[in-house]
């Protein structure tokens, strides 16, 4: 079990400087698992936001002028600090958001390896020479930062996402206004007291938190602001690119997804099943990535329900700190009424509950917010638990005659982020890679993960603009200039 935990009043950090806010107020951040504080954090004012875009773009010169290498050094700096503090961050993660311990430290020395991963990129190459048809001049490219970088990030990945996003902007030479989700608002300001430890320069790397209206619309609209970096809802991000294009700014949108996993009569169904729980399940399908339609070929329909629900009922339900717990409860009270009214539309839509959808009640179970995956079939495409973005634990069969179907199926949504097939038939595989309309294609893994040195984006309605991690990071974080050198 978990250490005593300690509540406590986080503050904002700007210019290097730990700050209150300066309307006075704080927000609470409450655990989905049993409704009590998990700490404080500042609800901020255009003041204070003013003051933190100010002090990036003071420092952004001399940042720049700092050097790649050396920015790279206080990037390792920062992931050895991430490191020392993994256990404590991790079991905050888990108390804020609901994530089980597990997954907690997992995703938290994710943040450790993409920290490592971009303070590396300090030697590598930033341009290329490009032969000039002047045979006595030089030409070459060089890479070249973007300025003040505006990072919105959200509640269900608290370390890894604002951490794939603020690296790369800072080995770049950008500075970094950061405002995270309210609802891991905690979990930010400790992985944000490890890179205050690192010895960023001052008005590098700023913090604030409050709401979206205020703080996040306010950095978006912000006049010093050169580009904004986003991962969170559809209708927010649209809101997003409306507002950086009236600006001119460079934008970048993650905004979810409806991803299909699609099961042939040649998979290894033991294997699909074991992906398809993973995938759809795991941190209460509360990722972009989760396995949300599950499209599967007559022939193997009925054995693959069967193993499926089989392999349902063997999840626990319940406090994430509690070693053998498998799935904890949704992260907010918003987040749960949300995912109980998608099952209360599958089953008036005339979809089939097979399993699950069931609030939990008694004990502990009153405290949290706690759902039982669910599993509907009967499902048809037009249905809107198969259209919208439910984020939680519920998964659609859909049954496919074959293959042309299942891909046809597959596509028939505005999202396109990731998706996945079971098949040991190449030609399967070859006519999916093709043929499915997402950015992350996965064969006979589940939908659900990417490597952090793999560039990660989706098509239609899940992406916009340049794909984040990776080396492709380097496209959205830095401006390109083409030098040409002749002799006096």
């Amino acid at each position: 079990m978990a250490t005593t935990f300690a509540t406590k009043t986080f503050k904002n950090f700007i210019n290097n400087e730990w700050l209150e806010s300066a309307s006075d107020k704080t927000i609470t951040s409450i655990s989905p698992a049993d409704r009590e504080p998990v700490g404080y954090v500042q609800s901020s004012t255009e003041k204070d936001l003013n003051d933190a875009v100010e002090a990036a773009h003071n420092a952004k010169k001399e940042w720049r002028k700092l050097g790649q290498a050396a920015r790279g050094q206080i990037l390792f700096k920062a992931a050895n600090i991430l490191e020392e503090n993994l256990d404590d961050i991790a079991e905050t993660m888990t108390r804020e958001m609901g994530k089980t311990l597990p997954e907690a430290k997992g995703e938290t020395a994710r943040g450790i390896a993409i920290l490592r991963y971009y303070a590396a990129e300090g030697m590598r190459k930033d341009g290329d020479v490009i032969p000039s048809s002047d045979k006595d001049a030089l030409m070459f490219t060089k890479r070249t930062p973007l300025g003040v970088v505006g990072v919105i990030t959200p509640w269900n990945f608290p370390v890894a996402i604002p951490i794939w996003k603020m690296a790369p902007a800072l080995i770049y030479g950008n500075t970094v206004v950061w405002k995270p989700a309210t609802e891991g608002a905690v979990t930010a300001a400790k992985v944000m007291e490890c890179l205050v430890k690192a010895g960023f320069p001052k008005g590098v790397v700023n913090f604030i938190t409050g709401s979206g209206s205020v703080i996040g619309q306010g950095l978006i609209d912000h006049p010093l602001l050169n580009a904004i970096t986003f991962t969170g809802s559809e209708n927010v991000g649209k809101g997003v690119a409306r507002s950086a294009s009236a600006r001119g700014i460079k934008y970048q949108l993650e905004m979810g997804g409806k991803n299909p996993v699609i099961v042939t009569k040649e998979a290894n169904i033991n294997q699909a099943v074991e992906a398809v729980i993973s995938g759809g399940f795991r941190s209460s399908g509360q990722k972009c990535t989760a396995s949300s339609r599950v499209i599967v070929e007559s022939t193997v329909y009925d054995e693959f329900k069967q193993k499926l629900v089989e392999a349902a009922e063997k999840i626990t339900v319940g406090n994430p700190l509690t070693d053998g717990i498998w799935m904890g409860p949704c992260a907010s009270e918003s987040q749960f009424n949300t995912v109980t009214k998608y099952i209360e539309i599958g089953k008036q839509e005339g979809a089939k509950l097979v399993y699950g959808g069931e609030v939990l009640t008694g004990g502990e179970y009153d405290s949290g917010f706690y759902v039982t995956p669910a599993i509907f079939e009967a499902v048809t495409t037009d249905m809107e638990i198969a259209q919208e973005e439910i984020f939680g634990p519920v998964i659609a069969l859909i049954k496919a005659a074959d293959l042309e179907e299942a891909i046809e199926m597959a596509n028939h949504t505005k999202y396109g982020l990731s998706a996945s097939i079971f098949t040991s038939n190449i030609n399967s595989i070859l006519e999916f890679i093709d043929e499915i309309e997402v950015g992350l294609v996965r064969i006979n893994a589940e939908s659900a993960g990417v490597e952090l040195q793999a560039p990660f984006g989706g098509m239609k309605a899940s992406s916009s603009g340049s794909r984040e991690q990776g080396e492709a990071a380097k496209e959205f974080f830095t401006a390109i200039k083409t030098v040409f050198i002749k002799g006096s």
